[in-house]
């Protein structure tokens, strides 16, 4: 089984190479990353590097809304582009079954994002360390987390991609739904959450918030990097005082562990039901 895994993960990490995914994608975060830390500040007429808090909030604040788009814009079209040009047939024909090819798929993305956003905030990671006086352990574990926490977003809307690329009939159609799920769960619901809380923080039960973090892989990583950059704001504070620096942490009041752990519960059931629907997909 394992023979099988590997060898589609190392045809999808060579597919990426040749398309030049790999490169776009570590350059364009390894640009941002840099550009936000050491350039964030011009709109205030200087150019210093902010408070590790702050840093970080920008940061995850990028992370969320590009990480999601390019994890669909890569993986849009891993079963019904194969499937149009009828080498998923020709895969399939091979002595692996349905769960290897999509075990395979994930762990070459896996592999490539894995890279991707590891040199990225490894580089800037170093460079905040050795221009800034934050003390190298809080260096370390705010970037630790941003890291895991931000490829397991990444794998969260890889798979769903996987699953979109699998119900649809054409490539054109799957990334529009894919554009539009990407929105509604980045953009839409983050932002009725938070009209919910400021318009009604009282009335609206509090266990309601709760389960709508945990609703959201986008909310759960906003709560696990709020947590990491403010942990000493308590979870019962005052919510209205602090809702303009970080709003999620206001309202998530989870332990991180428990974060992580919804967001592997997300990898586990969006991998569940890709598997589910390619092993009832006729071809």
């Amino acid at each position: 089984m394992f023979t099988a895994v590997l060898a589609i993960a190392l045809k999808e990490i060579k597919d990426n190479f040749r398309n030049r995914w790999f490169l776009f994608i570590g350059l364009m975060l390894t640009c941002l990353s840099l550009l936000i830390t050491f350039a964030g500040s011009a709109v205030s007429g200087e150019l210093v590097v902010a408070d590790l808090p702050l840093l970080m909030t920008s940061l995850s604040s990028m992370c969320v809304y590009i990480l999601p788009l390019t994890a669909i814009l890569l993986s849009y079209d891993s079963f019904i582009g194969e499937e149009e040009s009828g080498t998923l047939l020709l895969l399939l024909s091979y002595p692996v079954t349905r769960l290897h090819i999509i075990l395979g798929k994930l762990l070459g993305h896996l592999w490539v994002f894995s890279c991707t956003i590891g040199w990225a905030f490894f580089l800037t990671a170093i460079l905040v360390w050795t221009l800034t006086a934050f003390p190298i352990q809080e260096v370390v574990v705010a970037f630790i987390h941003l890291i895991l926490s931000s490829i397991l977003l990444t794998v969260c809307f890889v798979l769903l991609g996987y699953i979109v690329s699998l119900l649809v009939v054409e490539k054109a159609k799957a990334i529009a739904v894919l554009l539009f799920l990407w929105v509604m769960i980045v953009l839409v619901y983050d932002l009725v959450l938070l009209t919910f809380m400021v318009a009604d923080l009282q009335g609206f039960s509090n266990a309601i918030f709760q389960v709508l973090i945990l609703l959201n892989p986008s909310d759960l990583f906003r709560a696990i990097m709020s947590g990491v950059v403010l942990p000493d704001i308590p979870p019962q504070g005052d919510v209205v005082q602090h809702r303009g620096s970080n709003s999620m942490l206001s309202i998530a009041q989870m332990p991180i562990a428990g974060l992580y752990s919804g967001l592997l519960l997300w990898v586990s059931f969006l991998l569940i039901v890709g598997q589910q629907i390619f092993s009832r997909k006729r071809l």
